[in-house]
């Protein structure tokens, strides 16, 4: 069944972004008008995904105020609020404890148009246990690089020269995950990539996304995102 719950990741600090972020949580900062995270948001319900986790924690409470119980924005929106920063894994394994099916896990810091349907056919094309959705980068040397056999995922070589990487396809921040998989997580904090995907060796798939992305982690990469996105269709 298509999953119907995603978690968003929006806890971070923003330090890159600083001095937008001294006032204004990440994910609230505007792209063209328009909050990072209810561009994330709006995408989800466009494509029927209205069971919404947002994880937050710096400034949680201007992101509360924003966005409520998500009746506004067409979704049923849920928080759950990390009182000391856990990491991409342990944000996503507390987030997801009553979650029982298979769902969809979001970096909130990113800037993109995924068409949610089709990553999920892959998912179960490969039978996978995660998909990972990649993206074609230019610069090798800023990203995580994926080394990949078919549609399965090898590894990833982090920043590597430009010799060194197996494609330009960067991890993309958007994952389909079954349900039991986080049990490889350690309690309290974890990195997601390192703890879980990198441990787990089989099962982990990728879907290359091929429309628009964009990182906006530090001021410029944030600029290039105001100056390029072109909205979602």
């Amino acid at each position: 069944m298509y999953p119907k719950t995603a978690i968003i990741l929006a806890g971070g600090l923003g330090e890159r972004l600083r001095p937008l972020t001294d006032t204004t949580p990440k994910p609230l900062l505007p792209i063209q008008g328009k909050p990072i995270l209810q561009i994330h948001i709006e995408n989800l319900r466009k494509h029927n995904i209205k069971n919404i986790i947002l994880s937050i924690g710096y400034k949680a409470d201007k992101i509360r105020e924003y966005f409520g119980n998500g009746e506004k924005f067409g979704v049923n929106i849920q928080y759950c609020v990390e009182d000391e920063p856990l990491g991409t894994g342990g944000a996503i394994k507390l987030a997801s404890k009553s979650i029982k099916e298979t769902f969809l896990a979001l970096n909130g810091d990113n800037v993109a148009d995924y068409n949610f349907e089709e990553i999920y056919q892959s998912h179960q094309k490969n039978q996978a246990k995660v998909t990972l959705t990649l993206f074609p980068v230019e610069d090798v040397t800023k990203f995580g690089i994926a080394e990949l056999d078919g549609d399965k995922i090898i590894r990833f070589i982090e920043k590597p020269t430009v010799e060194q990487a197996p494609t330009n396809l960067n991890n993309a921040g958007a994952y389909f995950i079954e349900p039991g998989v986080l049990d490889i997580l350690p309690e309290g904090k974890s990195s997601i990539e390192r703890d879980c995907f990198e441990k787990l060796k089989e099962g982990i798939y990728a879907h290359k996304h091929d429309s628009q992305w964009f990182p906006t982690d530090d001021l410029e990469k944030y600029q290039t995102a105001q100056r390029q996105w072109k909205g979602l269709k």
